[in-house]
């Protein structure tokens, strides 16, 4: 599916006899092969790279698990992992699932109530957390707790005032505990990692939860190094490659790469130091393949196309006239067409004046395939980076299918599309038009929930609840979810996420919402794009407060309305929008309006928001709202505005 060197990854036979192993048993055989000759994890702490190799890898993991089963830890139990993105994080999963305990990691941005939720539906023994915050929300619900039977935490900062509960202890004193251990029983560890069986349940992953309540996936092995396999026979990655971990690790793509990828292909796993130094640590890291979100793209685009707005005249010129040439050239490589000669020359041109110093001030220089999935992703922004000569691709996965299984290759990407499936991976369509999806690393079902398990696995097919159709190059297009797939009062099926990734495109139009079932026409909501805007709004000394203030400037009202008029252009009849809302709040996963990993509980939105909804199908021009709004420290207060109905039209 992507061009391949073969000196650039391990060879067939290594990779073959490591399938038979689980995923620690991987990381102790990768540890015989390159011990403290190769780098198995970076760190970035006060600007300074930190090296693990993978006789370090192996170390630490050995000394969590020892600790846990010190402490108590049994073999089928569960512990929950609250942990950012951190080389801790791979020590404690691995760690115990040597031991043969089950893994679930929790979104770090949860509320307390969430994690007391998840961890009592898993009856988590033990929790290892990243910092204060996290245990200050633990401690807020221990009540509720009854099963954890310690918190272990990793980050000691502030944790000076907490010493004495015997409920807490630090990350450290676990390290120690293990190492003790294994001073007194230095065959313990091994005896119990060759327990293990590639068919066990590894870890647990939450659905993206976008109708109600998340599903625990339960993940075994060999379902993570099938997956595994599918990306070092196909992609441009081998020892000593590098991967950037920027995904929260409660997701499945981290958890994909981290516990399967890196490990059986002998790559490098890197943490950057915060979000801020992202880009910087990009430069400095040169990870050559990057799978990450349709928002972080989204946004980046949005970045630059915002930088670009204010910069001089001849840059601006530079990059408009660039944006045209490798526009054009991707349409015509699309559409398997020639390129011209003196267009390829002029691409090759811009390539240095214009594209690699832009790829480079935003950290993806090195990037040799970089791939966007989780949500659908608007064809501009694929459009966007490849104009540019970033090799982006948009891939489908599932965390039931054990991540990422459809890309687009290398030398046929259609924007449009999700591509055709990695080795060992059936899809097809049923009569109803859904997605399904046929592999060996599909997952062993829903904890707890044999009827959810029943209704996605039949006849060894994993029906994947999205809607789609295979174009005549092979080609899946996603269209929506099967569920949300609207019909207007004429008949038309209109795909929500057709229009909104469109219109999310704008560098000032943050997230958007519409609607249209059974009815006359369509309409939405938009959430602005605060700094965007903001920024926007300051370059025209036009003053505002708040979000909500700023929302509801008439001078907002146009620029959005301009951006949806554009939208609309592209769009066919029946999807255009005629009225809108600007939201006078952004939406927000602890008002459970968007799950841990930014979708839209939709059906969610439009109970909240009815009220608004109707008033766009009226004659009315505004509308008085109250609402809650959920402030920085935490607390909730009451909002009361006036929002217009704004006519697209």
């Amino acid at each position: 599916m992507m061009e391949v060197k073969k000196t650039d990854r391990i060879d067939q036979q290594t990779l073959l006899s490591l399938m038979n192993y689980t995923l620690p048993q991987i990381l102790f055989q990768q540890a015989k092969r390159f011990g403290s000759q190769k780098i198995a994890i970076r760190e970035k702490m006060y600007g300074i790279w930190l090296s693990y190799s993978w006789e370090d890898y192996l170390r630490y993991t050995k000394q969590v698990a020892l600790g846990l089963k010190s402490l108590g830890l049994r073999r089928g139990e569960n512990i929950g992992i609250i942990t950012d993105n951190h080389p801790e994080w791979l020590f404690t999963e691995m760690g115990a699932q040597a031991i043969g305990a089950i893994t679930v990691n929790l979104f770090t941005s949860s509320i307390a109530k969430e994690l007391a939720v998840m961890l009592n539906r898993i009856q988590a023994v033990f929790v290892v957390a990243q910092d204060q915050e996290q245990v200050d929300k633990l401690l807020e619900v221990k009540r509720d707790l009854p099963h954890v039977r310690k918190v272990i935490y990793i980050d000691q900062t502030g944790m000076r005032t907490y010493a004495g509960n015997p409920w807490l202890m630090s990350f450290k004193e676990l390290l120690e505990l293990g190492e003790k251990a294994d001073q007194e029983q230095p065959q313990l560890f091994e005896e119990e990692l060759w327990k293990g069986k590639p068919d066990e349940v590894a870890l647990m992953i939450m659905t993206s939860g976008t109708t109600g309540i998340p599903k625990l996936a339960m993940i075994s092995h060999r379902s993570f190094t099938e997956i595994a396999r599918k990306w070092v026979e196909t992609a441009p990655i081998g020892p000593e490659d590098n991967w950037i971990s920027i995904t929260p690790t409660a997701w499945i793509v981290d958890q994909m790469w981290g516990m399967g990828v890196a490990p059986l292909s002998g790559m490098a796993m890197n943490f950057p130091e915060t979000l801020e130094t992202q880009a910087e640590d990009f430069r400095e890291i040169g990870p050559v393949v990057i799978i990450t979100s349709s928002r972080f793209w989204e946004e980046l685009a949005s970045k630059i196309r915002v930088k670009m707005a204010d910069a001089g005249w001849v840059k601006r010129k530079l990059f408009h006239l660039g944006e045209k040439i490798g526009g054009a050239v991707v349409d015509r490589e699309s559409k398997k067409e020639p390129v011209p000669g003196l267009l390829r020359i002029l691409h090759k041109i811009f390539s240095k004046i214009v594209y690699q110093p832009l790829l480079d001030r935003v950290g993806c220089s090195q990037i040799r395939a970089a791939i966007t999935g989780g949500h659908p992703i608007s064809p501009d922004v694929i459009r966007f980076f490849r104009a540019k000569g970033l090799n982006l691709k948009h891939a489908y996965g599932l965390t039931e299918g054990g991540g990422v299984f459809q890309v687009q290759p290398d030398k046929e990407v259609k924007p449009e599309t999700v591509g055709k499936p990695l080795p060992r991976t059936e899809i097809k369509i049923a009569e109803d038009q859904e997605v399904l999806v046929k592999t060996p690393s599909c997952f062993a079902g829903y904890y707890q929930d044999p009827e959810a398990t029943q209704k996605a696995l039949r006849d060894g097919w994993l029906h994947t609840g999205d809607a789609g159709y295979i174009d005549d190059d092979g080609h899946l297009l996603i269209i929506g979810r099967k569920e949300e797939i609207m019909r207007t009062k004429g008949g038309d099926a209109i795909s929500a996420d057709f229009i909104e990734t469109r219109l999310k495109f704008s560098p000032y139009i943050k997230e958007a919402v519409v609607w249209g079932e059974g009815r006359d026409y369509i309409t939405g909501f938009i959430n602005i794009d605060f700094g965007n805007v903001g920024s926007w709004a300051e370059d025209r000394m036009i003053p505002y407060t708040t979000y909500t203030d700023l929302s509801q400037r008439p001078e907002v009202e146009e620029l959005i309305l301009n951006e949806v008029r554009h939208v609309n252009t592209q769009l066919p009849k029946p999807m255009r929008l005629k009225k809108i809302i600007l939201l006078y709040k952004l939406l927000d996963a602890d008002d459970e309006e968007l799950t841990r990993t930014g979708k839209v509980r939709r059906k969610f939105v439009y109970e909240q928001y009815l009220n608004l909804i109707e008033a766009m199908y009226s004659d009315q021009k505004e509308l008085e709202v109250t609402g809650k709004v959920r402030y920085r420290d935490g607390h909730v207060g009451t909002i009361t505005t006036k929002v217009k109905i704004l006519t697209v039209e």
